[in-house]
Parts: structure tokens; C-alpha cells; sequence
């Protein structure tokens, strides 16, 4: 009871379940490992996120039955040639002992130099996670319902060119053009040539 002998206002705050607060910062943590590896194209560690057995739903067309079969699909649809950002926030998570789901907003660009294209897109993930004998969060289920998507001709922006890219692609005035580069290496900024 408050000062006051109200019994409706509470003076003390409502007791919080510490090991579920964690549990959400721990699987927050794991989705945005998820999309750096993801992004960064750093393939082992992305099949770390997921347990063997995950599954993926993209549309009724992409559906993958487990974890190689989805990696496998990444590695060939979005190798060096693709740059991709995919950020997710408005993380709604519920926790369920050593089990867990998540719906989180997406917005994503792909970038597709070779193929003079830019996608641009929003949608809705539905997740499901496990808590492994390791006692790490990891992805059982993940998929989205696009809310949008757009696809634009790169010709269709004559102002935009591509200056940087951990892939080394870099636009030219002739087009896209390769560069050689290690990713982990620092950029080489080269002056353009004289005419």
C-alpha cells in the first residue's frame, strides 16, 4: 500500500523475471548475428544461428527442410556478386522455458551490380527458437511475409554509382568492374585516371 492507503497504486515496482529480460537479449543478439553473418557472407558462422534441423519459409516458392539446404541456397544466390543489408528492429519475442518465438520488422536493399539491379523490401519474420544443450538461442524456424517490394534498373538512376564494396566492386564509367581486394584489408582509394 502507498503513503496515501490507496491500495490500487503501487509504491513498489513490479518484480521482473531476470532469466527471461536475459533470454531476450540473448536471442536480440543471435538475429543480429544472423543478419551481419548473413550480410558479411561469413557462411559458418551464420550456420551457427540455426540448429540442423531448421527450417525456412520465404513465399510459398522458397521453403528449405533443414540447415544445409538453406545455407547451400544462400551461398549460391548471394555470393560476392550480390550486396545485400538486411536490418531488423521491433523485436516482439515471447519466451517459453527453453523455447521461444520472435517477430521482428525487416527492411532490406540487395543490390545486384552484373545485373544492373536494386531491390528494395519490407516484411515481417516469424521465428522460432531453441535453447541448445550448449545453452546458446538458435534459430528453428525463420521466414518472412514481404510488406512491400520494389525492383529498380540501375540505368533507370543515372546518378547512382556503386564506390564502395568489401567485394571490391566499384562502378566505372563503363559499368560495374571487379577490383581486386581482401575484404579484411583495408579499402585502396584509387585516383581516377587522367585523360
Amino acid at each position: 500500500m502507498n503513503p496515501n492507503g490507496d491500495p490500487r497504486i503501487r509504491t513498489t515496482p513490479p518484480r521482473r523475471d531476470e532469466r527471461g529480460v536475459d533470454d531476450i537479449s540473448a536471442i536480440s543478439r543471435l538475429k543480429f548475428r544472423y543478419l551481419r553473418t548473413l550480410d558479411t557472407k561469413e557462411w559458418e558462422e551464420f550456420a551457427d544461428t540455426m540448429i540442423p534441423e531448421a527450417t525456412a519459409t520465404y513465399s510459398e516458392y522458397l521453403q528449405f527442410e533443414s540447415r544445409d539446404a538453406f545455407l547451400a541456397f544462400m551461398r549460391n544466390t548471394l555470393g560476392p556478386h550480390v550486396i545485400t543489408e538486411h536490418r531488423c528492429d521491433h523485436p516482439e519475442i515471447d519466451v517459453d522455458g527453453d523455447t521461444a518465438s520472435g517477430t521482428w520488422y525487416l527492411a532490406d536493399t540487395v543490390l545486384i551490380p552484373e545485373h544492373n539491379m536494386l531491390l528494395r523490401g519490407a516484411a515481417f519474420y516469424t521465428d522460432r527458437y531453441v535453447r541448445c544443450e550448449d545453452g546458446q538461442w538458435r534459430i528453428a524456424h525463420t521466414g518472412y511475409e514481404r510488406s512491400y517490394e520494389v525492383v529498380l534498373s540501375l540505368s533507370d538512376l543515372p546518378s547512382l554509382r556503386l564506390t564502395s564494396s568489401r567485394w571490391g566492386l566499384i562502378a566505372r564509367e563503363s559499368g560495374i568492374a571487379p577490383v581486386e581486394r581482401d575484404p579484411g584489408a583495408a579499402p585502396v582509394r584509387r585516383e581516377p585516371e587522367a585523360r
